[in-house]
């Protein structure tokens, strides 16, 4: 008998574990021949309460963790990820890349893990300051974690695009959640396992898959988050956003470029974005 090949299950990954979506839906994904290719998760409101739970537990803990620790993680990161470079190039050309296409963006996406890495000791120094003050006082400005933050992932450059979010997010000490590529979330749950073998800590990166019609409100809104980013030009879901982000005074920033695979993609600006300057006074006699 000709053997049965097993197919793989994709799942949802929050707080280190690939739970099935509480809603029990799920949506398919075809290749341009209408090929079914996966049943993916239809995330739901639940489940992203559950993600920001996640996040919040572990955020304090991340962010005190020594700048050092946080590049080498991203650096492992990329190394599991070079390591399974393969996989991602057939997953990726499953879906609609050419191979020239698919392997540019598995490469690109390693080594903009490492070039963050690289950051995660020294973007403290560009952005901290000591401030001249007219009394007995050193007066400090340092950059700090701002917290939880929701993202709505490109559609484009389904892994390079998810990567150039998350690695300047979590090099600053942030958490995340994130709704992956509605086009093609195959490969972030792939993703999401490379993440779960290189030392990142549970909860630190959360990934969900479906629809944003469905989830934009929620990453929006929620009271416990405290920035949301989006990729994306569609302007009625910019607005939404903007407006809903106003009920907690949460950070919103929206990047409508599609370019991900350009050197302005990369920048330590993007870890500043997310980052709160916290202002100490000393005095000079202590």
């Amino acid at each position: 008998m000709a053997r049965i090949e097993v197919l793989k299950t994709y799942k949802i990954f929050i707080g280190g574990k690939f739970p099935r979506t509480e809603s029990g839906r799920y949506f398919h994904v075809k290749n341009s021949e209408e090929k079914l290719l996966a049943n993916m998760c239809l995330s739901s409101r639940k489940d992203f309460r559950n993600a920001v739970v996640a996040a919040r537990k572990v955020q304090e803990k991340w962010a005190n963790a020594t700048a050092l620790n946080r590049g080498q993680i991203l650096y492992r990161i990329a190394e599991m990820l070079e390591d399974r470079k393969l996989q991602f190039i057939d997953e990726l050309i499953l879906t609609g890349s050419s191979k020239p296409q698919a392997k540019k963006e598995v490469e690109l996406s390693i080594d903009r893990l490492i070039y963050y890495a690289g950051w995660g000791d020294k973007f403290q120094q560009i952005f901290s300051a000591v401030n001249p003050v007219a009394s007995n006082h050193f007066n400090f400005s340092v950059p700090q974690a701002m917290g939880v933050v929701s993202v709505i992932a490109p559609n484009e450059f389904p892994l390079l695009g998810l990567v150039s979010m998350i690695a300047p997010i979590i090099v600053g000490g942030n958490t995340c959640i994130i709704l992956s590529s509605e086009k093609n979330p195959m490969v972030s749950i792939s993703f999401a396992e490379v993440l779960n073998t290189s030392d990142v800590p549970h909860g630190v990166v959360n990934i969900l898959t479906g629809k944003r019609s469905e989830l934009i409100d929620h990453f929006s809104s929620h009271m416990d988050v405290n920035a949301i980013v989006y990729c994306g030009n569609n302007e009625k879901q910019i607005l939404n956003i903007k407006t809903l982000a106003v009920e907690n005074l949460k950070r919103s920033y929206i990047y409508k470029k599609t370019n991900w695979d350009s050197d302005e993609s990369q920048s330590p600006y993007f870890i500043e974005k997310l980052q709160e300057i916290k202002t100490t006074w000393h005095p000079t006699e202590v």
